[in-house]
């Protein structure tokens, strides 16, 4: 198992690498949003990588970052999403935008990766919701909710409000922390009606 490489920036692609190593060259597959970041033509690059067989060929994926390594594992474990969707849905959001996606729901910024319907947006975040490492924590606009937030939160999912919005109405109020449930959820309708 080949898990990272170091040498060359030998050339580059829209979402791909050559890497000179040791008198080989090897093309690495990265997301294209890493692609800015490794540097010029000729300049040191050191990349993560997995290998995948595709059509009996071997197939190099290249991460700057070892968590990026481990999400793409995460998407192609997940039924119908190929190592070119995973790589797509880490290019279009990069690894805080997608645990940050799988985190709050958001099925709309994970179905704008190229070659991800909405469906298959739908089964990443139903398989992967809760999975990730740290996907709640540190990601910014993700609230994490316990207890008595936690039944607030799902009664309001459950009428309809998306989860994120649902996270922060019931985060926002200021209420004893003895409050019921039923409580919770009147005034976080009061206040998201503007009322």
């Amino acid at each position: 198992m080949l898990v990272g490489v170091h040498g060359a920036l030998e050339s580059v692609g829209p979402d791909w690498v050559n890497v000179q190593v040791g008198g080989i060259t090897l093309q690495v597959f990265v997301p294209a949003s890493a692609v800015a970041t490794l540097g010029s033509v000729g300049e040191p690059v050191r990349l993560h990588t997995i290998l995948r067989i595709q059509n009996e060929q071997p197939v190099l994926y290249g991460f700057s970052e070892a968590g990026s390594v481990e999400l793409f594992g995460a998407l192609t474990g997940v039924s119908g999403v190929g190592p070119r969707s995973a790589l797509s849905i880490l290019s279009e959001l990069g690894e805080d935008g997608f645990r940050n996606a799988v985190a709050s729901e958001d099925v709309a910024a994970l179905a704008r990766a190229q070659g991800v319907g909405r469906r298959i947006a739908q089964r990443v975040v139903l398989e992967l919701r809760g999975k990730l490492p740290d996907a709640d924590a540190g990601v910014p606009g993700v609230v994490a909710v316990a207890g008595t937030d936690a039944d607030a939160v799902e009664a309001l999912t459950a009428l309809g409000m998306p989860l994120a919005d649902a996270r922060q109405a019931i985060a926002a109020l200021e209420l004893p922390s003895d409050a019921s449930v039923e409580d919770k959820i009147r005034q976080a309708l009061l206040s998201v009606g503007g009322g």
